[in-house]
């Protein structure tokens, strides 16, 4: 599946189309280079999904957990771009995350790839010349 936003006015529509796709899948790992996007599509479902809790890029914590109120109780997001091995990603528990059957939304997967179960839905972001940006679900 292919999404595509063409400006910010896009992406209220973009986020609601993601959720309305998700179906019994909650683990998703975004890639894409710095400034693709990630942390603003991942705010953007978060609201789609009824977070009601400020939404903001978890860099230094690792793991953001909203309160959520639609489908789900809780929504996790998380970002890996400063963790230095495997052991801090255990240290915080991301296995409870992973298997507690929220949504899980996973910046900088890269790094933690051996950790991610067999159902991790690949998000990828990709900046087109024209700045929108093309979102592909596999």
């Amino acid at each position: 599946m292919e999404i595509t936003i063409e400006n910010t006015e896009g992406l209220a529509a973009a986020a609601r189309q993601f959720v309305e796709a998700m179906g019994e899948r909650r683990i998703f790992a975004f890639y894409g280079k710095m400034g693709a996007g990630k942390t603003t599509f991942i705010k953007a479902i978060c609201e789609a999904l009824g977070v009601e809790d400020v939404v903001t890029s978890p860099t230094f914590a690792i793991v953001n957990e909203y309160g959520a109120d639609g489908a789900f109780d809780r929504v996790y997001h998380f970002d890996f771009y400063r963790i230095k091995n495997l052991r801090e990603a255990y240290d915080i528990g991301c296995e409870e995350y992973f298997y507690s059957g929220c949504p899980c939304f996973i910046e900088w997967p890269e790094l933690v790839e051996e950790l991610l179960p067999e159902n991790t839905v690949n998000v990828s972001i990709e900046v087109r010349d024209d700045e929108s940006r093309l979102v592909k679900i596999a």
